[in-house]
């Protein structure tokens, strides 16, 4: 071989290198129990436990009495069904699922969280085929789900739930949160005709039906959002004589009553008397 040819061959080798998708992270879930998945590298990142305690959330008793009831059969390896939590944003949908998560986890060894981003939707299939061969119980948690991707999303949804031949892996449940019950699309700008619109609409649409648990979660009215306000601030110690002014107030500026807004006015008067919180 020339000799002047091979700089040129090692440095397209090199660019091929780098082009190339990083190596496949064999699975680990020791030491933690939550964990981010990154399905580029297969790669389990562990995440700090989930601070909040479940008592802490408020106004949602019924919510909490549900979905704890259908974890803890899915913990005891019962029949369980994937649980949609769908309604105003705010109300407490992702934090019920982990700090029931939490408490269930802290007396259950091989109960295990993992969070996916809402844009690998598609990679649900082969994240449930990972998951089938462990030993450990699995919570697979998709916050503020939406098909912005169309259709193929829902298709690899359905399938990921279904699982195809082999059947769906009965060591996963799967959790998605959503402020839409039917999980439709936040926009649909592409132009497809009528008819492949509707065939569209329809494949996302019969995706909630794979949900055996639906919990919804209405807006809060004024008594459970002092409730909540009152009962963030008597477990954090704080105290205020205008509290219930100051959070109503809170509110009216934000134009929403919700847990996160009880919570978000909660941490502006710990920052205000110089206290710390969990989160």
């Amino acid at each position: 071989m020339d000799d002047t040819l091979k700089p040129v061959l090692t440095r397209i080798a090199d660019a091929l290198e780098r082009l190339a998708p990083p190596p496949k992270v064999p699975p680990a879930f020791e030491g933690g129990r939550l964990f981010r998945h990154d399905p580029v590298t297969g790669a389990f990142h562990p995440a700090p436990d989930y601070p909040l305690p479940l008592d802490s959330l408020v106004g949602v008793d019924r919510q909490k009495a549900r979905f704890m009831e259908n974890l803890e059969r899915f913990s005891r390896g019962l029949p369980s069904n994937h649980a949609l939590l769908w309604g105003v944003r705010g109300t407490g949908k992702s934090s019920l699922t982990k700090a029931a998560f939490m408490e269930l986890a802290r007396k259950v060894d091989d109960l295990k969280l993992v969070e996916v981003d809402r844009d690998e939707v598609t990679a649900l299939p082969a994240l449930f085929d990972i998951l089938r061969a462990r030993s450990e119980r699995f919570v697979v948690l998709c916050d503020d789900l939406s098909f912005e991707e169309g259709a193929a999303a829902a298709k690899a949804l359905k399938s990921a739930l279904e699982g195809g031949v082999s059947g769906p892996p009965s060591n996963v449940l799967f959790v998605a949160t959503s402020n839409r019950r039917h999980l439709m699309p936040r926009s649909n700008t592409e132009d497809r005709g009528l008819v492949a619109s509707a065939e569209d609409a329809e494949e996302e649409v019969s995706v909630s039906d794979r949900f055996g648990l639906w919990v919804g979660f209405p807006p809060m009215d004024q008594a459970i959002y002092l409730e909540a306000v009152t009962g963030y601030a008597e477990k954090f110690g704080l105290s205020d004589p205008d509290l219930e002014r100051r959070a109503l107030q809170w509110a009216q500026l934000r134009g929403s009553r919700s847990g996160r807004v009880a919570y978000q006015f909660i941490r502006d008067l710990a920052g205000e008397q110089g206290k710390s919180l969990p989160m």
